[in-house]
Formats: structure tokens, C-alpha cells, sequence
């Protein structure tokens, strides 16, 4: 999951704030909560910052949400190129979730079966995690 992209690739002006979140999400493989960068980065930035660039780095197509089971969102980044014009490249890709260490990740190469709606509804967004041990853990 981690990517080489520069914050110049989507458009962005580069701050101390943005180039740290995006160096949090290039040092992992897996998801990542506000939490979990405020954690991080709590003695550098408050939490308004974080979530104002979370936030930012989503509508640019920098990142994309991750549900988890506790109805909690975390963040991955995105693998394509999506920011021209508005994000809507869309992520229906599986997410993993491993039920001991915890981390979810993408798993970009499984997608998320076609699903055909009802007449007037309309998909904005689809979600699917599964939960099991990743390899990591299965040892």
C-alpha cells in the first residue's frame, strides 16, 4: 500500500503538518486512523490539524476511507492516481481486518462483486471487510 506520491502530484502546498500524515501513511502497509496519527504526531499538531488535513488529503484523492467494525473510519492511501477533477474514483476493493494484530489493509486486488440495485437507487459507495488472521499473525 505505500506509495511514492508527493503532496505536489495532487495539487497540494506543501506544509509540516501534510508532509508528516503523508510520511505516517507511507511508512506502514495498512490503514490508519485520526487516532492513530494524532498519536503520532500529538506534540507537533493539534487534533483540529490533523483532521483539517485528513479531511483535505480525502477530497483530493490522496487518500480513501476504510470502515472498520467498530463503525470507525480509518484512512489508506490510494494506490491510482484519482484526483483529477473531483474524487471519484472508486475504491470498491475488499478491506482485511485481522482479528489479532488489528491492522486493516487493502486488498486492491480483490474487488467487490457487481451489485445491481433496485430502479431508483443510486451507489455512491460500496464496503466490504472481512476479518480472519493475516499472514503476519497466522504464524
Amino acid at each position: 500500500m505505500s506509495s511514492t506520491y508527493s503532496l505536489s502530484d495532487f495539487d497540494l502546498r506543501s506544509t509540516p503538518c501534510r508532509l508528516d500524515v503523508l510520511s505516517s501513511f507511507q511508512a506502514v502497509d495498512f490503514a490508519l486512523s485520526q487516532g492513530d496519527i494524532e498519536q503520532k504526531l500529538s506534540e507537533q499538531y493539534d487534533r483540529v490539524t490533523i483532521y483539517r488535513t485528513l479531511k483535505t488529503f480525502l477530497t483530493s484523492g490522496l487518500l480513501h476511507k476504510v470502515l472498520d467494525d467498530n463503525g470507525g473510519v480509518k484512512y489508506a492511501l490510494c494506490k491510482e492516481l484519482c484526483h483529477q477533477g473531483d474524487h471519484h474514483h472508486q475504491h470498491d476493493h475488499v478491506h482485511f481486518k485481522c482479528n489479532q494484530c488489528g491492522q486493516t489493509t487493502c486488498l486492491e486486488s480483490v474487488h467487490i462483486p457487481t451489485i445491481v440495485l433496485p430502479a431508483g437507487f443510486i451507489k455512491q459507495e460500496s464496503n466490504l471487510l472481512i476479518q480472519g488472521v493475516c499472514t503476519s499473525c497466522r504464524v
